[in-house]
């Protein structure tokens, strides 16, 4: 899911007013895969030059993926298929449960216990790579660092801790522990703490920035009849890119330690409510032609989301 800093990125025409997330090129490739596994170079081009990349950026990402044994290219220029041949790697779907949790969130349906979750290590230079690879998966967890070697959380996120140090060795390294009673530096108040151990403005300008995406490509859903097969594609990338954006960063902290009103909420509901829209204009569907795996994956998300939540 992440972004690919040394792949080319293009903005292109966005969706309205709001200035969309840049898409990289590569997760573009990724994002135009179809349930049978291939790529069609004409789509590819079309939406990829509706994104603002040149014919020459696209080409040079499909032989570095090409040459990485991700895809093979059968015939040439916009007549070409690109097949799968790895698993795709940098996909714009979000993980499932994670997702879901957030939407629950926002319904008041996961409420916090009050319960800091706290990790601490202490591990050795010589195994740096191992420390480091802990201290990421604990950040992509949503943990916050306190001190040196030490980390909380406001989810219990123990199970998924414990087992990627199982998995890097450091098991006998690793102390859990959670406590009603933290204090740090004097401050007490559960949300002072979280507003002090997580960058909320940033994470709030994000779902800010999702939000009027969002809301720019519903407009422009219902002011035209049609839209385009790609013009549908560029939107769907767009949206898919600015929600993984607002939301790879975002601890989910329970709605008790955040600002009201949260962002987030917010953006989540708008995201919903434009990809079904997107859904229901789908020319793939009156057409025939095969559909992305990522029109896909987000309707088996939004549909595992019980009704009311999104």
């Amino acid at each position: 899911m992440g972004v690919l800093p040394d792949t080319p990125m293009g903005t292109g025409a966005d969706a309205g007013s709001a200035a969309p997330v840049p898409v990289p090129t590569r997760l573009l490739v990724h994002a135009l895969v179809r349930e049978d596994g291939t790529v069609d170079a004409g789509e590819l081009y079309t939406v990829a030059g509706l994104l603002g990349m040149s014919d020459q950026q696209v080409r040079l990402c499909v032989k570095r993926l090409v040459a990485e044994g991700r895809f093979s290219h059968e015939g040439r220029g916009r007549k070409a298929l690109l097949r799968t041949v790895a698993d795709a790697t940098g996909s714009l779907t979000p993980n499932l449960a994670y997702v879901r949790h957030a939407y629950r969130q926002d319904h008041g349906l996961a409420p916090w216990d009050g319960v800091w979750h706290l990790f601490a290590f202490a591990i050795p230079e010589s195994s740096r790579t191992s420390r480091d690879a802990l201290r990421d998966t604990l950040r992509h967890l949503g943990a916050a660092p306190v001190q040196s070697g030490l980390y909380v959380s406001a989810n219990g996120i123990e199970e998924l801790v414990e087992a990627q140090a199982r998995h890097l060795g450091v098991a006998h390294a690793l102390t859990c522990l959670t406590t009603t009673d933290l204090r740090i530096g004097g401050h007490e108040d559960p949300p002072t703490l979280a507003a002090a151990l997580w960058p909320l403005d940033d994470i709030a300008a994000r779902h800010d920035r999702l939000a009027d995406f969002a809301r720019a490509c519903l407009d422009r859903l219902a002011q035209q009849d049609t839209l385009t097969g790609s013009e549908q594609l560029t939107m769907a990338v767009q949206l898919a890119a600015a929600f993984t954006h607002a939301m790879e960063p975002d601890p989910l902290l329970p709605p008790e330690l955040l600002p009201q009103p949260w962002p987030g909420a917010h953006a989540r509901r708008l995201t919903a409510a434009c990809w079904t829209a997107l859904t229901e204009a789908d020319t793939h569907a009156t057409t025939g032609t095969p559909v992305p795996r990522l029109f896909v994956q987000y309707e088996d998300l939004l549909a595992s989301i019980p009704d009311g939540l999104t």
